[in-house]
């Protein structure tokens, strides 16, 4: 009795087995004949059992699962890549286990390919503004191809560009601990089937055109990345509130590229916000000997001076500011107000003064200084409506201060020309 029963387990057990072999290979035919979606169902009849069957029959069950999944990949099914990845590597642990290989160089062809077709749909999914995919495709493909690096520095650009910050944070700090530098030349050619531009390893690419099936090879020189990489990594800690990360990585930005006037002027910008005035001011003083004709080097060194009460120095900077860029709108403003700061500052101490002799000769004094002052600051607009006739904020401001001088023939010109 006991024997028929182990004879029937045995049966039961073979009859399972030619089950599976029947199911993967309905799901083989039914790839062969184009039908993703049909071999998948087919392929999925056999999956609660797989683990038990034989290691040829589980190798042959993974890589047919993976070469599916790639299928309905290419077709447009974007969660099929992972998919079919960890099938195919699934398939080599197998035979790596197993020490049968009958796979292995077929899976490493199908992993190139699907790196290849990873890059495409990133290109794709980047030109439909889905950053966040794209960055997530284009890292996929770098972990198929770890020395294909360039595809983890556009996965980082892809999520910087989506504002995904937390996800380029990650490809760039990866990027900074494999030490990617980016400079050297990027081999090039143009897919003929989709008329795109990929860029390959040298002998990929020649092999690709000489096959025909690329065209137009172009070796591009591309500079060293380690700059941006380091400063982008400060911008995004900037971006997340990790102010105390931001100035360790400008720091370590600053230290590879000292001169790089991009890196100055964010850190100045981030002692700005953190209250330091005084660093942001020395800093941007920095910047403008690093590049002494950027107007809004010096622009910007006006505004902080301005702020600290240094008005000379700001009127320095503004004058500047327009020697370098004389439509400098803001500059204009900006320098206009000083004069006018200046004559305001006069007006306590008169207010301040009484009747007698002394008192009246010194207000009328004070008040020469103050309206010249304020002539000043009008002149300055004057001379600007002749380059922007129709800006508002000159206009508006221009004629504030002939309000305050009680110059009412120009205020009523000024407040004509608004059409108040």
């Amino acid at each position: 009795m006991k024997t028929k029963i182990l004879i029937l387990a045995a049966m039961s057990f073979t009859i399972v087995g030619f089950a599976q072999k029947n199911e993967i290979k309905a799901a083989d035919k039914a790839l062969k004949g184009g039908d993703a979606a049909g071999a998948k169902a087919s392929l999925e009849a056999a999956a609660g059992v797989i683990d038990a069957a034989d290691v040829k029959l589980q190798a042959q069950y993974h890589f047919l699962r993976g070469k599916i999944y790639a299928d309905l990949a290419k077709k447009g099914d974007n969660s099929a890549f992972d998919t079919a990845i960890s099938s195919f590597n699934k398939a080599d642990e197998i035979e790596v286990a197993s020490g049968k290989a009958k796979y292995g160089k077929e899976i490493k062809v199908q992993l190139a390919t699907l790196a290849g077709d990873l890059v495409n749909s990133a290109v794709e999914d980047n030109g439909n503004k889905k950053y966040k995919e794209a960055g997530e495709k284009l890292y996929m493909s770098y972990k198929l191809s770890p020395k294909d690096t360039i595809y983890l520095y556009y996965a980082a650009s892809s999520a910087v560009n989506g504002g995904h910050w937390n996800q380029s944070l990650g490809y760039y700090n990866e990027l900074k601990q494999i030490g990617y530098n980016g400079g050297g030349i990027e081999y090039k050619a143009t897919n003929v089937a989709t008329g795109k531009v990929e860029i390959m390893d040298k002998v990929q690419r020649d092999l690709m055109v000489k096959s025909g099936t690329y065209t137009d090879p172009l070796d591009e020189k591309t500079e060293a990345k380690t700059t941006e990489i380091v400063k982008n990594i400060a911008l995004i800690y900037t971006q997340l509130g990790e102010d105390d990360k931001a100035m360790e990585a400008y720091k370590a930005a600053r230290a590879n590229d000292p001169k790089d006037v991009n890196l100055i002027l964010n850190e100045a910008n981030l002692h700005y916000k953190l209250g330091d005035k005084e660093k942001f001011k020395s800093l941007m003083a920095e910047a403008a000997t690093v590049a002494p004709d950027n107007p809004d080097l010096h622009y910007n060194i006006g505004v902080i001076s301005m702020e600290q009460g240094d008005i000379e120095a700001a009127r320095a900077s503004y004058l500047r500011a327009l020697e370098i860029n004389p439509g400098y709108t803001n500059a204009q403003l900006n320098l206009s107000t000083t004069y006018v700061n200046e004559g305001n500052g006069l007006i306590d101490e008169m207010n301040s003064l009484g009747n007698s002799r002394d008192d009246i000769a010194r207000y009328d004094e004070l008040k020469q200084q103050k309206d010249d002052l304020f002539r000043e600051g009008a002149m300055v607009l004057e001379d600007a409506l002749k380059v922007n006739p129709d800006n508002q904020g000159i206009l508006t401001q221009l004629k504030n201060i002939y309000g305050a001088m009680g110059d009412n023939e120009n205020f009523m010109r000024l407040k004509k020309l608004l059409g108040e």
